[in-house]
């Protein structure tokens, strides 16, 4: 073969890889699996808080949403939690699908740049398994409100991984929630939670509670003051990027038809809308350490748990 008709063949064969390289890349591509984030910021803009506030509870209430509790836990920041037939619906159809009966919109006072955002509900959906995927709610909180960019991670996270996410080895699952007390009854324990966050116990206080229709099963959202469990103090650790995630607030508890009350271990609660938050230096969960057990112990308060006194006795939290 001559030498012309040699690199003729050799720039052919290198064609034919490149082109297979290519066509692997975009097959490849193609089936890549979407990457969810936890949270969508629908707009950003200038204005009065108030108004912007006002603004969008009247687009949520346009767009079928019932607004259940709002929260503003601290300076600059206000949280409205929704609900619709939808959500509750899709709620009813797992066991513990409560915690995705309520989706939650913050609007965060930046330095006069008011941010509006909400969680994910697809995101949310695959978190805590859910069997629906919530994309009519996402299109239903996109029209209401908008939709500029998701963020919460710089990645994203598949639906399979969602399905079995845990922070690390030996950190919990959304099946590893805690048990905060045990009371025989679904109505015994929904009368112990009310009790519990009327008299404030644990430094708590309610900021809704959803009844799931067609099962004895209701999510309550709970606000926190008190040491390592404050949601100030949590939140001026964990969310100090430049786009909030405000709506990562209210915690909530379960009740469930069994007689318990659950919460998601705060191991999964605040790792699950934190998923990039370092496990050491500043801004990071070493900087919260104490806060799991502060939580679940303020938590437990709030729901009416007992404790055994040193004489084998039962002392009220």
């Amino acid at each position: 073969m001559s030498e012309k008709n040699n690199k003729i063949a050799q720039n052919n064969t290198f064609m034919k890889l490149l082109i297979l390289i290519l066509t692997l890349f975009v097959s490849l591509s193609a089936g890549a699996a979407e990457k969810l984030k936890p949270f969508v910021l629908a707009t950003t803009s200038s204005g009065d808080i108030t108004q912007i506030l006002t603004d969008s509870k009247a687009k949520l209430s346009a767009a079928g949403f019932e607004i259940v509790g709002e929260y503003s836990p601290y300076k600059g920041s206000h949280i409205i939690v929704v609900t619709n037939d939808a959500l509750k619906n899709n709620a009813r159809n797992s066991e513990f699908g409560g915690y995705g009966a309520v989706q939650r919109v913050a609007v965060t006072d930046m330095n006069g740049s008011i941010q509006v955002s909400y969680t994910n509900p697809t995101y949310m959906a695959n978190a805590y398994r859910l069997k629906g995927d919530l994309a009519d709610v996402s299109m239903a909180l996109k029209g209401a409100l908008g939709h500029q960019q998701v963020y919460g991670s710089e990645d994203g996270l598949e639906v399979k991984e969602l399905h079995k996410y845990h922070y690390m080895f030996g950190m919990p699952y959304f099946d590893d929630p805690d048990v905060l007390a045990e009371h025989g009854s679904y109505e015994k324990a929904v009368k112990a939670v009310e009790a519990g966050l009327a008299a404030g116990k644990g430094g708590t206080s309610k900021i809704f509670r959803v009844d799931i229709p067609g099962k004895k099963q209701s999510v309550v959202g709970v606000a926190m003051t008190q040491d390592m469990s404050s949601d100030a103090t949590i939140m001026k650790e964990v969310d100090f990027k430049p786009v909030r995630s405000t709506a990562h607030l209210p915690y909530e508890l379960l009740i469930h038809e069994d007689g318990k009350v659950y919460a998601l271990s705060a191991k999964f609660r605040i790792a699950i809308n934190f998923p990039d938050l370092s496990m050491a230096g500043k801004n990071s969960f070493m900087g919260i350490m104490a806060s799991p057990d502060a939580i679940k112990k303020a938590l437990s308060q709030a729901s009416g748990a007992a404790v055994e006194k040193s004489d084998g006795g039962v002392l009220d939290f």
